[in-house]
């Protein structure tokens, strides 16, 4: 284990990157109405592009996925935590200048390739470095500290103009590479690079059906996550009007209370699986919480904007086991395809809202959008228990060995 200081160091690292990656991650979710008036969406077709746009940057984070977890694995993961922070960085100011909507959606996937690689690098730096029995506390901490950025996001884009919020994330961005310089690899990588062992090699992952598998069950376990804030909080107005809602709900607003209740469930889940040394059980107490609050959201006919808040922060703490389940994807692999598996990982679960999306389309055009709520929420986190039950539990595995 590397020393104390190192390590904490480490943790403070990943954690502001990880705040800058929620930031931008969710800027567009906050910005969508305001920037897409000012480019001359109209109002008819709000929703159809919005969608059309986080799906590029969806696709983006699925292409980044890969390409990050590889490097990762290949080259060490601090390489990923430079390379990610200055692409999307850069992409963020570029988004800060678009005019129409194609290049608003080119750029926002080139930004999803970036954002790709922060949460997966920083959580695998950051358990390679800890003891097995507490590193937990610092995977729970990057993701505490780092949801917060959609609260700073939403303040932004209260008081500054939408391209000045892209502005923002992105000059926050450039001055933490600076902070960057001073972070080290993990002992555990560092002891594999003169060994002859194929590193972040994808096909590993499916040449075995045992590890395919097990690869599999690690994305399916976090699919309800994304669809909560992509669709249900995202699309707040339009949930809004099918609900009767007496005032008109804000998307902004929904994203900081959910990712404040995201926040807080990242540190509970963390605590929880630290004194209950499980956590499969802590996931499936959350899955149980996804259903209620979803429901809770769903039913509430004549809701104020008020109520949405609570049960956008609820839904939000539901939703927020989102480090465990990153974790749990780590520590299902060796040290040669785990940075591939936990940055992949989080980045098909964000990727999988685009095919959620397309199959949310169909059944609202059939039945409605509250109806479809209902239908697709059900569906997937019964496909997320599923594959829950049949991982085995990692709480305090050892992270020294090797895929072969």
């Amino acid at each position: 284990m590397e020393n104390n200081k190192g390590v904490v160091f480490l943790i403070i690292v990943a954690s502001l990157g990880y705040f800058v990656d929620i930031y931008d991650l969710v800027i567009f979710s906050i910005v969508r109405i305001q920037s897409f008036h000012d480019i001359g969406i109209p109002e008819a077709s709000m929703r159809k592009y919005g969608e059309y746009v986080l799906n590029m940057q969806m696709g983006g984070l699925l292409l980044g996925g890969v390409l990050w977890g590889v490097i990762g694995d290949k080259f060490g993961r601090v390489k990923v935590l430079f390379g990610s922070i200055l692409l999307y960085s850069l992409a963020n100011i570029a988004n800060g200048f678009v005019n129409e909507i194609h290049s608003y959606a080119i750029i926002r996937f080139i930004a999803g390739v970036g954002l790709a690689g922060e949460l997966g690098a920083g959580i695998t730096l950051v358990s390679e470095s800890m003891h097995k029995d507490k590193r937990g506390y610092g995977t729970m901490i990057i993701a505490g500290v780092g949801v917060l950025g959609a609260i700073l996001a939403f303040y932004v884009a209260e008081y500054f103009s939408w391209r000045n919020a892209y502005f923002v994330g992105g000059g926050i961005g450039l001055i933490l590479l600076i902070l960057r310089v001073g972070t080290f690899e993990s002992g555990l990588y560092n002891n594999t690079v003169d060994k002859k062992v194929e590193k972040g090699k994808l096909s590993m992952l499916f040449n075995s059906r045992e590890r395919f598998l097990r690869y599999l069950y690690c994305l399916l376990i976090g699919l309800p996550i994304w669809f909560v804030v992509g669709i249900f909080v995202t699309q707040a107005p339009e949930f809004g009007k099918a609900l009767g809602a007496t005032d008109m709900l804000s998307a902004g607003k929904g994203i900081m209370f959910t990712y404040i209740g995201i926040s807080l469930g990242d540190i509970f889940a963390g605590l929880l699986a630290q004194i209950t040394k499980s956590r499969r059980l802590v996931v499936f107490i959350f899955q149980l919480g996804i259903i209620a609050t979803s429901v809770w959201f769903l039913s509430s006919k004549g809701l104020t904007e008020q109520q949405f808040h609570w049960i956008a922060f609820f839904m939000g703490l539901a939703v927020g086991y989102w480090a465990t389940f990153v974790t749990i994807a780590s520590e299902q692999f060796g040290i040669n395809l785990r940075a591939t598996v936990a940055t992949t990982a989080p980045n098909f679960v964000r990727g999988a809202l685009i095919p959620s999306t397309f199959l949310f389309e169909v059944f609202v055009s059939r039945y409605g959008i509250i109806t479809s709520g209902y239908i697709m929420i059900f569906l997937l986190t019964f496909i997320a228990i599923f594959a829950l039950s049949k991982l085995k539990e990692s709480f305090n595995r050892d992270l020294n060995y090797l895929e072969y």
